[in-house]
């Protein structure tokens, strides 16, 4: 019952920017942390920014500096605002939220379709 909705990928060339956004929604009780991760062809899932609820962030060394999450938690959304972009950057991203369906389970990890970004020239 728990669905993402993403918005914000595309193209762009090197150094541009793009902002993604994604919003969960069902019957949810309570949603945790929140993040984004992404994946190129032929590597493996990286995690790429985390946001708790009240909003400490953490982000992947290749990143920091360059992109910034955040949350709105009226809306059950996360956003990735990505400056700087780099090739390197190219992949599938994804969103996440652990949550709960109701009170007293313990939170579950949730991930969306996932949006191509790529960067290049």
């Amino acid at each position: 019952q728990v669905q993402f909705v993403e918005s914000g990928g595309g193209l762009v060339q090197p150094g541009g920017s793009l902002r993604l956004s994604c919003a969960v929604s069902g019957s949810i009780f309570s949603i945790y942390d929140m993040g984004w991760y992404r994946q190129a062809p032929g590597k493996q899932r990286e995690l790429v920014a985390t946001i708790t609820s009240s909003s400490s962030s953490n982000y992947v060394d290749s990143v920091k500096g360059r992109f910034t999450i955040s949350r709105d938690n009226d809306k059950n959304t996360v956003y990735l605002q990505m400056n700087s972009l780099k090739p390197e950057d190219t992949a599938v991203y994804y969103c996440y939220a652990d949550l709960t369906l109701e009170a007293g389970w313990v939170p579950y990890n949730y991930w969306s379709q996932g949006t191509q970004v790529t960067v290049s020239s």
